[in-house]
C-alpha cells in the first residue's frame, strides 16, 4: 500500500464488475446488496458527471452516486424509494436545485485510507461547479440498532454529535461538514442496522447564486484604493475638490472598485472660520457638505469607482453629525453617522451620535462603514458581520501615534473576529491655522483575517507612515466564504447563541 496510486474519476460501465464486487463486500451486513448493471447504465446515461468512483492501483474500491433533484418535490420527509423514483432515477432533473446523494461506499478492506473523504470533496466541487444550492442525502445510522432498546434516535444522535458514541457512517458525515436537518422514519425499511431510520443530511454550497446572470454577478476579486490624505491649505472649495479628483483619478486608473477617503478630509476649509468658536466653525464647514457630496457623486459616476467620502460634518433637523457618505458609481448615495463621537468632538463641536448600523449593498460586495473611534467598539462590526458584511471601511483622523494604534489594533481585531477585510485610511500632515486639527498621524492599510489563506501578519497592504500616497490592493471575497465554513477556527459559526446574544435595540 506504500506506493499505491489513488485516482478519483467519473464512473463508466467498464467499471461495473469491480464496482459490484466492492459493493457486495461493503454491504455484507445487509445481504450483499448491489446495483444491477441495467440500473447503473441508466444512471450514467442520465447524469454521467454525477457518478464518481475512487480507484486504488486501477481497481474500483468505492463510489459516490448522485442525482439532481428539485427538492421541493420531496421536502424533508421522504423515503429512498421516493427520491430515486422507485429505483428508476426518473426523479433526476437537470433544472433542479439540489445534488442528492443516493450511494456512497468504500470496500471494507480499504477503509481507513480516507478514500471516502476524497469522494465527498469531489461531490462538493461538483455541487459548486453546477451552482446547486446544496448536497442532500439520507444517511444511515448503522450503530443505532445495537442500542435501540436503550435510547431514542434523538438521544443516539446527540451522543454521536458529542462523540460519546461512534457511528461508522454518521460520525464520518459530521466530520465532513454535513448538518443534520432531521430524522426520517421508514427511509430504508430494509436497513435493520438503522432500524429503518436515516438522518436528512445537508451540506450548503456557500457559493450558490440563485438566478445566476453573468451580467449581474458580483465580483469575487475586489480592488480597494485608499487615499492617505495630506492636510494642506486650500484657497477655495474648488481647489480642494481638484485635489480629491486627482486622487480619485489615480485610484480609478487602476480599475479600483472602491476609493476610501479619510475622516474629516475637508477640515482644511475650516481655516476661513478659525476666528469663530469651535462649535460655530464646524457648523460653517457643515454648510459646505452638500456641495462636496454632490461633487463626489459626480466623480464616482464619471470615474466608475465607488467612493467612501471619508466623513464630513452634516446638519439635519438642527443636529450636527459626523457623517460618511457612500457614493455609488451608479449614482446612488448612502450615508452613515458616526455612532460614538469622541469626547473632544462632543465638547468642542457638540456632535451628536448616530443611531443607524446597516450594511451597504454594493456592486462589489456587502460593506460596512465605521468612523474612527467607532471601530474601538466591537459590537458595531459584529452587528454588521451578522448582516453579511465582507469589507469594513474605516476612515480615521488621529493626532498621535497612541491614538492611531488604538484604531489600527482594533481594526485588525475586527478583521479576525468578524472574518472580513478591513480598510483604514487616515490623514497626515498638520493644519496649524485650524483649531483642534493641528496634528495628524496615519499609516493606512488593508487588513485581513488570520488564517492560512491570508498574509501571515494579517496585512494585505499598508502605506508609508505620514506620507501622502495611495494604496491599491486586491482582496478575494471567496476566501471569506471558505473561512466562514472551513477555517482553522470559525469564529462566527462557533458563537454560543444558547448562552449569549447581541442585538440592535432600535
Amino acid at each position: 500500500m506504500e506506493n499505491a496510486t489513488i485516482e478519483v474519476r467519473n464512473l463508466t460501465m467498464a467499471d461495473y464488475q469491480e464496482l459490484k464486487e466492492s459493493m457486495i463486500e461493503a454491504y455484507a451486513s445487509m445481504g450483499g446488496q448491489y446495483w444491477g448493471e441495467e440500473s447503473l447504465s441508466k444512471l450514467i446515461k442520465k447524469f454521467p458527471e454525477g457518478q464518481i468512483c475512487v480507484t486504488l492501483d486501477g481497481r474500483v474500491v468505492g463510489c459516490a452516486l448522485t442525482l439532481i433533484v428539485n427538492f421541493n418535490r420531496f421536502g424533508d420527509t421522504h423515503s429512498y424509494r421516493q427520491v430515486t423514483g422507485n429505483y428508476t432515477f426518473d426523479t433526476h432533473d437537470p433544472q433542479g436545485d439540489v445534488l442528492y446523494g443516493i450511494e456512497m461506499f468504500i470496500h471494507p478492506e480499504f477503509r481507513g485510507l480516507r478514500l471516502a473523504r476524497r469522494l465527498y470533496e469531489a461531490r462538493k466541487v461538483l455541487c459548486e461547479n453546477l451552482n446547486l444550492r446544496a448536497i442532500v442525502a439520507g444517511g444511515r445510522i448503522p450503530g443505532y440498532g445495537k442500542v435501540a432498546e436503550e435510547m431514542t434516535p434523538r438521544e443516539y444522535l446527540e451522543k454521536v454529535k458529542r462523540r460519546e458514541l461512534h457511528d461508522s457512517t454518521l460520525s464520518f458525515q459530521l466530520a465532513n461538514d454535513f448538518q443534520i436537518k432531521k430524522v426520517m422514519q421508514h427511509y430504508l425499511p430494509e436497513d435493520r442496522e438503522s432500524r429503518g431510520y436515516a438522518t436528512l443530511l445537508v451540506w450548503y454550497n456557500v457559493y450558490y447564486e440563485p438566478n445566476r446572470n453573468a451580467l449581474n454577478l458580483r465580483k469575487d476579486f475586489v480592488r480597494i484604493g485608499l487615499v492617505q490624505w495630506q492636510m494642506r491649505q486650500y484657497g477655495t472649495l474648488k481647489d480642494m475638490m481638484d485635489q480629491v479628483e486627482y486622487f480619485v483619478d489615480a485610484v480609478s486608473d487602476y480599475n479600483s472598485d472602491f476609493c476610501l477617503l479619510p475622516e474629516l478630509f475637508n477640515a482644511p476649509l475650516m481655516e476661513q472660520f478659525n476666528h469663530l468658536p469651535g462649535h460655530a466653525a464646524i457648523r460653517e464647514l457643515a454648510a459646505l457638505t452638500p456641495d462636496i457630496v454632490d461633487a463626489l457623486s459626480k466623480l464616482a459616476i464619471s470615474y466608475n469607482v465607488n467612493i467612501i467620502g471619508g466623513s464630513m460634518p452634516s446638519i439635519r433637523d438642527g443636529e450636527l453629525y459626523n457623517t460618511s457618505y457612500f457614493l455609488h458609481r451608479n449614482g446612488r448615495i448612502d450615508f452613515y453617522d458616526k455612532i460614538h463621537p469622541t469626547p473632544s468632538e462632543e465638547y468642542e463641536w457638540a456632535i451628536k451620535g448616530g443611531d443607524k448600523i446597516q450594511v451597504i449593498e454594493t456592486d462589489a460586495g456587502k460593506v460596512g462603514v465605521l468612523i474612527c473611534y467607532d471601530v474601538e467598539f466591537p459590537e458595531l462590526s459584529r452587528l454588521l458581520a451578522d448582516q453579511g458584511m465582507q469589507i469594513l471601511f474605516v476612515p480615521f483622523l488621529t493626532d498621535t501615534q497612541n491614538a492611531y494604534n488604538r484604531v489600527r489594533y482594533c481594526a485588525a481585531a475586527r478583521a479576525i473576529e468578524n472574518e472580513c477585510f478591513v480598510a483604514i485610511a487616515g490623514t497626515v500632515g498638520n493644519l496649524p491655522k485650524v483649531h483642534n486639527m493641528d496634528l495628524q498621524f496615519a499609516q493606512s492599510a488593508v487588513l485581513t483575517p488570520s488564517d492560512f489563506a491570508f498574509p501571515v501578519n494579517g496585512i494585505k497592504a499598508e502605506a508609508t507612515p505620514n506620507t501622502e500616497m495611495i494604496i491599491v490592493s486586491d482582496v478575494d471575497l471567496t476566501l471569506l466564504s471558505e473561512l466562514h465554513e472551513y477555517g482553522s477556527v470559525t469564529t462566527l459559526k462557533d458563537r454560543r447563541h444558547d448562552l449569549y446574544e447581541l442585538k440592535l435595540l432600535k
